[in-house]
This record gives C-alpha cells, sequence and structure tokens, in this order.
C-alpha cells in the first residue's frame, strides 16, 4: 500500500500541476449549480443576490486527495442588462493549492419574450503554492520535484454564452484563456515548461419538462474538452418531486458514477449532497467515494417578495 501511494500521489500531482497535457480544473457534480464558476455570462441570470457555496471532498480516506471549495456570488443590476459576479475558491491536492478569485461581467440581451442571450466577461488572478520537496519518491533524484512553488501569482482572463428561456439553457465558455505557467523549470532541451495551465473549453445544458403537476424530470450536461486530453462529459438525469425535492443519478465518462439529493427548505434557499464512486483509476479499490455539499440562497430585495418568473437553473 506505501508503495502504491508513492506512484499515485505524483501521477495525480502530475496530472493537476501540468506537466504534461490534461484536464486541470475541478470537477463538480453540482456543475448545474456552481454555473457561474464555469461560465461568467450567467452571472445575473436570476431576478436576486445568488449566493452559492460548494465543498468536494474527492477520494474521501485517500492520501493527498483533491478537496476543493467554491463560493460564488452574482446579481443583476438596475440595468436589467447587466449582470456582475464574483467567485472564490481553493483547490488542494496533495502538496499543492491553488486559490483564484474571479470577477464576472455579462451583458444580457432578451431575444424575444421568452429567451435571453448572455455574454460575459471574467477577470481573475490565481495562486499557486506546491511543496513538492515534501513528497515522497521511489527516485529522490527527480529534478521536476525537487524545486518548490511558493505563491506564484498569474492573472488570467475568460469569456462565455449563456442562452435561456424557462425551462432550457445552453452555454460555451472558455474560463481562463491565458496559458500561464506554475514554475521556471523546464523538462528537456526543448525548453517546455514543468507546469503549465492548458486550455479548458466548457458547453453545458440542461432542460426542466413537466411531467405532472408534481413531477418535473430534470437532464443536464457538462463536458470538458482540453488538447491531448480526452473529452469528459457528466450526464445527470433528475426528478424534481412537488417543486421541493430533487432526486438523481450522474455519471461521468472514463471516470464515475454516482447521486445526488436536493432539497428547497425555502423558495430562497436551497441545499445538495452528491456522492459519486471512481471506476476509471485503480485507485477506486482505496478510496471511499467522494461527497459534494452545495448551499444557494437568493436575496431577493423586490417588493413582490419573490422572483418575477421561476428559475429553474
Amino acid at each position: 500500500m506505501k508503495t502504491y501511494k508513492k506512484i499515485i500521489i505524483p501521477l495525480i500531482l502530475i496530472l493537476n500541476f501540468g506537466f504534461i497535457q490534461a484536464q486541470q480544473d475541478p470537477m463538480y457534480t453540482h456543475y448545474m449549480y456552481n454555473t457561474l464558476v464555469i461560465n461568467p455570462a450567467y452571472a445575473g441570470s436570476r431576478d436576486a443576490l445568488t449566493v452559492t457555496a460548494l465543498h468536494r471532498s474527492q477520494w474521501v480516506n485517500f492520501k493527498g486527495a483533491p478537496m476543493v471549495q467554491t463560493l460564488s456570488l452574482h446579481s443583476p443590476l438596475r440595468n436589467e442588462h447587466i449582470g456582475i459576479g464574483l467567485s472564490v475558491s481553493n483547490d488542494k491536492i496533495g502538496p499543492t493549492n491553488n486559490t483564484s478569485a474571479v470577477l464576472d461581467f455579462a451583458y444580457i440581451m432578451k431575444l424575444n419574450k421568452k429567451s435571453k442571450l448572455a455574454l460575459g466577461l471574467s477577470a481573475g488572478a490565481n495562486m499557486f503554492q506546491a511543496n513538492l520537496s515534501s513528497v515522497q519518491l521511489d527516485q529522490q533524484a527527480d529534478p521536476s520535484f525537487q524545486n518548490d512553488v511558493n505563491n506564484r501569482f498569474t492573472p488570467n482572463f475568460g469569456f462565455g454564452a449563456y442562452y435561456s428561456r424557462e425551462r432550457f439553457y445552453a452555454g460555451v465558455s472558455v474560463p481562463k484563456i491565458l496559458e500561464n505557467k506554475y514554475s521556471d523549470l523546464n523538462l528537456n532541451a526543448g525548453n517546455n515548461p514543468a507546469g503549465m495551465e492548458q486550455r479548458h473549453y466548457y458547453f453545458i445544458a440542461g432542460s426542466m419538462i413537466k411531467i405532472s403537476d408534481n413531477l418535473d424530470f430534470k437532464p443536464t450536461t457538462f463536458v470538458k474538452v482540453t488538447p491531448a486530453a480526452p473529452i469528459q462529459a457528466d450526464v445527470t438525469a433528475a426528478f424534481v418531486i412537488k417543486k421541493k425535492v430533487l432526486l438523481g443519478v450522474m455519471y461521468r465518462t472514463g471516470d464515475a458514477v454516482g447521486a445526488l439529493i436536493g432539497l428547497d427548505l425555502t423558495e430562497q434557499f436551497h441545499i445538495g449532497y452528491s456522492y459519486d464512486y471512481s471506476y476509471g483509476l485503480q485507485t477506486f479499490k482505496y478510496h471511499q467515494g467522494s461527497h459534494e455539499i452545495m448551499l444557494r440562497y437568493d436575496f431577493i430585495f423586490s417588493s413582490k417578495k419573490q422572483i418575477r418568473t421561476p428559475r429553474f437553473f
């Protein structure tokens, strides 16, 4: 077991740190509620100041496993065509820690009485740290792990588009356009950086299909594309019972299966929990699955005391 950990933890670190081209951004089972972190054009899409908090513990009981927390808030302005938002996240895996803060701006256009199209921009910065010298390796002379990274500051920009109707949405985004270097170390004579961000392309879509007065079907998807890495898709199928209780299952290609449960405690306060279990890597033999909890609250300042129209997303 100790030998296995010595092998797999550096491997996970390599995937996250960017020594090879791979998907680096954190994954979320509650992506359909954590939309602002994925697409800046989502800012202001609800008639409220919406605050969302999420915590994910991945591969529980596996040493050095990923753990991420996000906090986002967004709201439309008095000008109904403008939405603004702020997202803060902390992503930890093994000896690495990446903290980011992002400001979002969206311009919202009404295409007709039932649909809108928003274009969004984001600007933010990451603070990256990696205590690489603390990793136990079978080959201690590996130069990739001999130099720590201390408070590496990297700015970034992103953009997105978000189309929405009352019961349907779709969006595309590139949250990080710049491919920043995390380290000045080069792997070979070709001057290939040892740590570099890779640009991610995202597609999201979802719908709310009415089955009866007390039952709705809510399918959603989240597709992630990264150069030189396999395309990954999350597909979620959920049922909403009496507009209060959500029960669903999810499938992540090449990685995991899981289940979600959600509850509207009030018209403004939603709480969600998910559990997923990885099957794609040999790590499934040594962990107890991944847990995620999400809280969302809508601060409504309208004199009507309610959101003008239902917001299913």
